[in-house]
């Protein structure tokens, strides 16, 4: 039963006397706001006087701080524009939509440190600031900020949650004394600052124990200890990223419980909602599976820890937004408080997107000096914001993670967050939405299901990503009693009885054995249990559209229902959609017929809030040409997936059957697919052929594009050159042919084995090793090879088409040479190195291919530049195509934001053939201005990963500043990577890698002179580096396995930057160079791994280090740098 909780609209007693009896209180949920406006005593309209806010941004994605601070922080700036505020946002992440003029009033591309900060308080003089919206980075720089003085030098005040609370949640010490005051339990910790007194504090609690880091996010540093070695190691880590750490008992295998509250500042509280792990206590709460709202929860249990939320957001004194985190007894009413986030963070954006209450647009009035009372409900619009949602439905998340793309990584997951996005399921029973959510997860998988585990017993107990895959694989294939897997697991029973539902489904439907033998109450409790028709099929040898036609002549369609917040309990007028086959009927007319959007879904490694800006960029544009728009979208991180951007929500799957569901039920004008990655352009042609009307680019054209051998014909036959490559089915063949077109060549097996997809080979001895363990090769599996071609530099050219002619174009070149991925690589734009002879030809290329696939709506394209060493002119120089993607790419936001041209919203005027403008070479244009994208990595999170850049894309986000030039460009875009410090003179420089080239002797020799010392792990290093730099250079000896020795040394030499440029991968963990770059990583020490980019580096050093001032303190006078520019200025208005 969802519907146990009353509409508790706790009213404080300062607010009683204005209530005479029962029935106006009944009134209120009416009402909403009116009622409250007659108020004349203290809680009358007192809000803050403020007119210009600072909203501090996140920066760069990263593992544990996503897209979520981007739909947070638009919600605010929404919030403040309402108000009539200014807004004044800083954030260096150009993927996002908060970074447009439509939402912020003005916009800095810097990094988000103190220093940057006061430079734009002196420039702009805001009276507020928001430093909850902007995660674990927003808050850190706020704390700070506030113990150097600006905050009262400037006179700003901070909006929302006071500094004294932000450090209270955050500093162990004083939480855990703030709890003992309201006799709230907490789990027993001891704050150390040193591995010593670590151990001696282990000794005193007794192990097992888990470390947590102060002022850290994610869990970033933490994780359990069993013995004394294993809490040597993790300490030593640990305190290399955070000054001081927690050690405290561990509670593993407890239930782990979450509530989001909300209290303004006369002190109302609300908690929206609650939601439960479906792991026990021990895995990170965004590396959990998670359910909303608790399903096993008695309504003792579930009061208790209300209260206890609400007690302690009290007593904490937060005003806005905080989230509390609980272990419970699971077979007792004992429970602690593990932590309180006085922010808004991810699950403040799963919640927000479960009960459809609007949390940080809410905690942004409530900063403001709003009360909950006075506030109406933006989603329903008729009831007040004080109240707590009540759900008819129930949601799942999932978590994503992208673990197999990295080497040497460890997989098991526990304390500290590793996953890189994450799904949301909306259903009427858990099996239902669970289903949904997995397949959202990947479209590889079909809903519950098993896969091959070496030994499912460990895998089962000890956690990883794929533990649910443990857990199906034990009660669907090797008959495991949900006893078993609850001794093993410790997954709540009623989870477990739950998932056998699903099995006993799969086994009824397997005894049917044919789809004839199918009938209508089969197929209609299948779809309740979240069935897809692919499942089905599977399990009858059916195919998936066989089974559609068969359930439609069944009349089985699924219903729409609203998300109101209310559980239909009251009027309510949502937009917020789902589907669902447990309902007898729809909340919705479909009278619209509106134009669909598929989003991005799920963030992943190669696919994330770029693509969101693209969806959302999109629906705008479609709804400013009068158009009624649909989203379908599952990603509760993101701003597409916000209630008031589009005219009907759907949160559901981007699959084959949902998608042409809503299209069929919505009889939609027609649906776009080139927005949304990878993922819609799957589906493009399956939807075509089943009747849909796909907008843009034909997908039969699309599907040429995909397949290699179409695409490589068309090329050849419109004279457009391109490696030479072949698809081979013998490991004899492959040799032949490398051996032909010469070494390196670059190897994609046909299907993926352990995410090892793409890499280059240099020898025939790495080709015979890699074909014979990455893939059978075989005539069913075929592996395409082709010549890489090295040294060459790579460029981007992001376009947008109608009818096959080009509109618009821009050209980016890589920093980086050809062979690290384009999603990893340093973009600069407009380009500086690239002659206009050479622009002309990369438009004639663009042109031709726009024209041969007859392209309508955006594509971009990889092209690589070979001059032979310099040996060919501009004019003679190789220019191959190596990729052309028929949809928009990673770098749109990037591209419109700097060229000042919306391509998006030309896009969607080709789509539509309405208006369409006429075509523009923005590449003959002169700019006074030159930005550069920045990749963002999360190494950090990846125990083990051995941070080397290669053909696969291994960052999680983007960071991107403007300049005069491109060293202005890249310092200030380089400082806005999460944590970077940029070397000090009278630091240590630590050096390695391939001593083949002069490539790291140069970066050697442009860094001398500027004070550093010069280090390097063996004497071949230092002998090389001699012939470069005047220097004494010494050697250091590297204690490969102990990384406690490992920190003291880079502790005692002050290793404050890491240039390594090996050659390759390391083979094996004990070489010096994967030890160089690992540990570099795991004492947050700046690693240069490229040489372009190191040299870069080095040259922006040599022009910046010495006027660099230590920002410890404010100094006496502020002198803004000219870097410091608002974005309208560098572009010249607000176009974008």
């Amino acid at each position: 039963m969802f519907v146990h909780r009353c509409l508790a609209i706790c009213i404080e007693r300062s607010q009683r006397r204005a209530f005479t009896n029962s029935s106006t209180l009944r009134q209120l949920n009416y009402a909403g706001a009116d009622l409250l406006k007659k108020f004349t005593d203290d809680n009358a309209h007192k809000l803050v006087d403020v007119n210009k806010v600072l909203v501090i941004g996140s920066g760069g994605l990263s593992i544990g701080q996503a897209g979520e601070f981007d739909y947070s922080g638009s919600q605010a700036i929404k919030a403040l524009r309402e108000a009539d505020k200014k807004s004044i946002l800083i954030n260096p992440n150009i993927a996002t939509n908060q970074t447009s003029h439509n939402l912020a009033d003005e916009i800095y591309y810097l990094p988000v440190t103190p220093e940057y900060i006061t430079y734009i308080i002196e420039r702009e003089r805001p009276d507020g600031i928001l430093l909850t919206f902007g995660g674990q980075t927003g808050l850190n720089v706020g704390v700070k900020l506030d113990k150097m003085g600006v905050f009262d030098r400037y006179g700003v005040k901070v909006l929302g949650t006071p500094i004294s609370t932000l450090e209270t949640s955050e500093d162990r010490d004083l939480f855990a004394t703030a709890l003992k005051e309201i006799n709230i339990p907490i789990a027993e910790s001891i704050a150390v600052e040193t591995v010593d007194d670590a151990l001696a504090a282990a000794k005193e609690i007794g192990y097992p124990i888990i470390v947590r880091s102060a002022y850290s996010l994610g869990g970033l540093g933490s994780g359990f200890a069993n013995d004394e070695t294993e809490l040597k190691n993790l300490a030593s880590q640990s305190l290399s990223l955070a000054p001081q750490i927690l050690v405290e008992k561990s509670l593993k295998g407890w239930k782990e419980v979450e509530y989001e509250v909300v209290r303004d500042r006369v002190g109302n509280c609300i908690t929206v909602c609650n939601m439960e792990n479906f792991d026990p206590l021990g895995i990170h709460t965004g590396d959990s599976i998670v359910v909303a709202p608790s399903q096993t929860l008695s309504d003792e249990e579930y009061h208790m820890l209300r209260s206890a939320a609400i007690k302690i957001i009290r007593h904490l004194g937060v005003v806005g937004e905080c989230n509390v985190q609980y272990a419970l007894q699971p077979d007792g009413l004992d429970f602690r408080v593990i932590e309180v986030n006085a922010r808004l963070s991810r699950s403040s954006a799963l919640a927000s997107k479960a009960t459809g209450y609007p949390l940080a647009y809410t905690a942004a009035k409530i900063a403001l000096g709003h009360t909950l009372p006075e506030l109406p409900n933006p989603v329903t619009k008729t009831t007040s914001a004080n109240f707590e949602p009540s759900l008819d439905y129930m949601v799942t998340k999932i978590p994503r993670w992208d673990l197999s793309k990295f080497q040497h990584v460890k997989r098991d997951i526990g304390s500290a967050m590793k996953s890189v996005g994450e799904v949301m399921a909306i259903g009427r029973n858990f099996e239902e939405s669970f289903q949904k959510a997995i397949r959202q997860i990947d479209p590889s998988y079909i809903g519950f299901q098993g896969d091959h585990f070496e030994n499912l017993d460990e895998s089962l107990a000890n956690p990883t990503d794929r533990r649910w895959l443990a857990v199906g694989q034990a009660l669907l294939h090797e008959n495991y009693t949900v006893d078993q897997v609850w001794e093993l697991t410790k997954i709540d029973k009623w989870f477990l009885h739950k998932l056998m539902n699903i099995v006993n489904m799969y086994r009824e439907l397997e005894a049917a054995g044919t789809l004839e033998a199918i009938n209508h109450d089969l197929m209609s409790r299948a779809k309740k249990l979240g069935f897809s028709d692919k499942q089905i099929g599977l399990c009858v040898n059916a195919e998936e559209l066989e089974v559609r036609k068969v359930r439609k002549e069944f009349g089985i369609i699924p219903f729409v229902k609203k998300i109101d917040t209310l559980a239909a309990e009251f009027p309510a007028n949502t937009n917020y959609l789902y589907t669902t086959y447990n309902a007898t009927s729809s909340d919705v007319e479909f009278n619209e017929n509106g134009t669909m959007v598929l989003g991005s879904g799920v963030y992943r490694i190669g696919s994330s809030v770029e693509f969101d800006w693209c969806a959302v960029s999109t629906a705008r544009a479609l709804r400013e040409t009068g158009h009624k728009t649909i989203m379908i979208n599952y990603n509760p991180e993101t701003v597409s997936t916000d209630f008031d951007e589009v005219d009907r929500l759907y949160f559901e799957e981007l699959s084959l059957e949902r998608v042409l569901d809503i299209y069929e039920l919505e009889n939609s004008q027609g649906v776009v697919v080139s927005v949304g990655g990878q993922l819609p352009q799957n589906i493009a042609l399956p939807l075509q052929n089943e009747g849909c009307k796909v907008l843009g680019t034909n997908p039969e054209d699309i599907d040429k594009a995909e397949d290699r051998h179409k695409f490589s014909q068309i090329l050849d036959s419109i004279g457009i050159d391109q490696p030479q490559w072949k698809e081979l089915t013998s490991v004899a063949d492959a040799e032949q042919f490398a051996n032909e077109v010469g070494y390196p060549v670059l190897v994609r097996p046909s299907y993926v084995l352990s995410g090892a997809a793409m890499s280059v080979i240099n020898n025939q001895t790495e080709l015979d090793s890699k074909l014979s363990n990455a893939a059978k090769v075989s005539r069913d599996h075929p592996v395409v090879i082709s010549k890489f071609i090295q040294g060459a530099k790579e460029i981007d050219i992001d376009a947008v088409a109608s009818e096959g002619e080009v509109l618009v174009h821009a050209v980016s070149e890589h920093v980086e040479n050809a062979g690290v991925h384009s999603g990893d690589a340093t973009l600069v734009l407009p380009p500086q190195n690239l002659s206009p002879v050479i622009l002309g030809r990369l438009k004639a290329i663009a042109d031709k291919v726009a024209s041969a696939w007859n392209i309508t709506g955006p594509f971009n394209m990889q092209i690589i530049m070979n001059d032979h060493n310099g040996t060919l002119d501009e004019s003679e120089c190789e220019l191959k195509v190596i990729e052309c993607n028929i949809r928009a790419s990673r770098s749109f936001p990037f591209v419109s934001k700097v060229l000042g041209v919306n391509f998006i919203e030309v896009a969607a005027k080709a789509l539509l053939k309405e208006n369409v403008p006429a075509p523009v070479d923005l590449m003959k244009e002169q700019y006074d201005r030159v930005a550069i994208k920045v990749p963002q990595f999360s190494f950090t999170r990846l125990a083990g990963a051995d941070p080397f850049l290669g053909v696969e894309m291994a960052s999680t986000g983007e960071v991107a500043c403007f300049g005069r030039d491109i060293h202005e460009a890249y310092w200030t875009t380089i400082q806005s990577i999460m944590n970077f410090q940029v070397p000090q003179p009278g630091q240590g420089l630590l050096f390695g890698g391939d001593l083949t080239n002069e490539k790291l002797g140069n970066v050697a020799a442009t860094v001398s002179g500027l004070g550093y010392k010069f280090y390097t792990a063996s004497e071949d290093v230092a002998k090389y580096l001699s012939n470069f730099v005047n220097e004494d250079i010494e050697v250091i000896e590297f204690p490969k396995t102990d990384k406690r020795a490992l920190r003291e040394i880079f502790q005692d030499k002050q290793i404050g930057g890491v240039f390594n440029l090996a050659r390759a991968r390391a083979e094996h963990l004990l070489d010096e160079d994967y030890v160089m770059r690992r540990n570099a990583i795991d004492f947050a020490i700046p690693l240069f791994n490229e040489p372009n980019t190191s040299l870069l580096f080095a040259e922006c050093l040599k022009k910046n280090v010495a006027h660099m001032l230590p920002f410890t303190e404010v100094p006496h006078k502020v002198v803004v740098p000219d870097s410091v520019k608002r974005w309208s200025e560098f572009i010249g208005g607000k176009p974008v």
